[in-house]
């Protein structure tokens, strides 16, 4: 993500028509909008927009959405009843898909742990 300036499309020392000059300063002053981080204005640089090589995350609310996934995603079980959760798990457990928030290998058919 491209972090951007406060006022930087104002003035070309800033960083206007200028990739080069473009750098981040951290926005200051008593009124700044994006210091507040209000919407609408550009995006501060904080904990949480690291850059890292995720794996997509899907949540699965049925077993059609099931039948989309591959092994390598990263899967999230949903708000889901506890009847339509043990056909998911049972699916998942077939085709060798682990979830981020259930252990399958724990889990009975009765009783699911949640992490």
């Amino acid at each position: 993500m491209k972090f951007l300036r406060r006022s930087m499309d104002r003035y070309s020392k800033l960083g206007k028509r200028r990739k080069k000059v473009l750098k981040w300063r951290k926005p200051t002053g008593r009124h700044n909008k994006m210091r507040d981080k209000r919407r609408g204005y550009p995006a501060n640089v904080s904990i949480g927009y690291k850059k890292s090589e995720r794996k997509k995350q899907f949540l699965v609310n049925n077993i059609k959405d099931l039948e989309k996934i591959k092994k390598e995603d990263l899967i999230i079980i949903g708000k889901v009843g506890k009847k339509k959760r043990e056909e998911i798990l049972k699916k998942a457990k077939e085709k060798g898909i682990n979830f981020s928030n259930i252990k399958i290998e724990k889990s009975k058919e009765k009783e699911i742990k949640w992490i």
